[in-house]
């Protein structure tokens, strides 16, 4: 598709907790119309039909034809082949984080879109953020970084870990700052509610010196989405869920003599998420490369697979010593 003015046709798979803000944004979009949705919960999709007049299919595979792109907003597990279906019919993807359950299925969705000239965006909200979109190009050789995502459990169906849940958003973005390979990572976490780690400290080092310390938890009395970063002249306090930003800067006079400055950016509170379904619109409609490409997201799963091995290796010895229950 390569007529901006031709009206968009849009399917969305999946319309739980957040596929029913996705169903929301496009039908905000002028020049877009939702063809049909799909879900395997029938009062869900009738529902859907119900209030909005949009078809609803048990079989995402019934969208094949209707449809010029897709957003695919089903359990991680379901979205290679889920994709996959769409990208082998030569409709464009937008698949939400993280982009598949491993790195041969991401690779599978890379190759397929790039070979057949495809649009595949990976929803990493945070780089919506205007908190972060403000602070582009700014950061300098940032030498320690420490973010904290915790939350309560949420209300909404969990089928992988904190660190695929939460925890990849700021491995996303540290990673987006940070331009230089990991070189050593250090993990613990322990299970508290689910099968599954749900709440996690990962340490990554980088080659370049710089040290990341990154706390993901979905089993805390409060929510907190804040990243501060540090470098050799500023220390930048950023919260997300605000879409704050604090500056302390050193500032010389010049006769070996300086001061702390602090700074709070002045920054306009948006509609992220509507930002984001923009944004693959825009892609779809122009043909241009999406801000967050597939490969953005393989290389952040890649990391949080990392982790998640370093995570087991640590869990391991705490059970050989007795401190875990096996």
């Amino acid at each position: 598709m390569n007529d901006t003015n031709k009206k968009v046709r849009i399917g969305v798979i999946g319309i739980g907790y957040l596929g029913k803000y996705h169903l929301e944004k496009y039908l905000g979009i002028d020049g877009v119309e939702v063809t049909g949705v799909c879900d395997t919960n029938h009062e869900i999709g009738k529902k859907v039909t119900a209030d909005y007049g949009i078809p609803h299919f048990f079989d995402h595979r019934r969208l094949l034809g209707m449809v010029d792109a897709i957003s695919v907003v089903v359990p991680t597990v379901h979205h290679h082949l889920v994709a996959m279906d769409f990208l082998n019919a030569g409709v464009d993807v937008f698949v939400e984080k993280p982009i598949t359950a491993n790195l041969v299925e991401a690779q599978s969705l890379i190759d397929t879109a790039e070979s057949r000239g495809l649009i595949l965006q990976v929803g990493h909200l945070e780089r919506f953020n205007p908190a972060v979109l403000a602070l582009a190009g700014t950061m300098r050789e940032p030498m320690f970084i420490e973010s904290h995502r915790l939350s309560p459990f949420p209300e909404r169906s969990v089928d992988i870990d904190v660190i695929l849940d939460l925890m990849i958003h700021d491995i996303d973005i540290i990673l987006n700052i940070v331009k230089s390979p990991i070189s050593h990572i250090d993990a613990v976490g322990v299970p508290i509610i689910t099968s599954q780690v749900d709440i996690v400290n990962a340490r990554l080092n980088f080659e370049s010196g710089c040290v990341a310390n990154v706390t993901a938890s979905r089993v805390s009395a409060e929510k907190m989405r804040k990243i501060r970063i540090f470098q050799s002249d500023a220390y930048i306090s950023i919260d997300y869920a605000a879409q704050k930003i604090t500056v302390y800067k050193r500032v010389s006079d010049g006769n070996d003599q300086f001061s702390i400055v602090r700074q709070d950016m002045d920054i306009s509170p948006s509609d992220y998420l509507g930002d984001e379904i923009k944004s693959f619109v825009q892609a779809v409609r122009t043909r241009t490369t999406p801000p967050v490409t597939g490969r953005d997201g393989k290389r952040a799963l890649e990391v949080a697979i990392q982790i998640q091995e370093r995570l087991e290796e640590s869990m391991a010895r705490l059970k050989e010593r007795g401190i875990l229950t096996p």
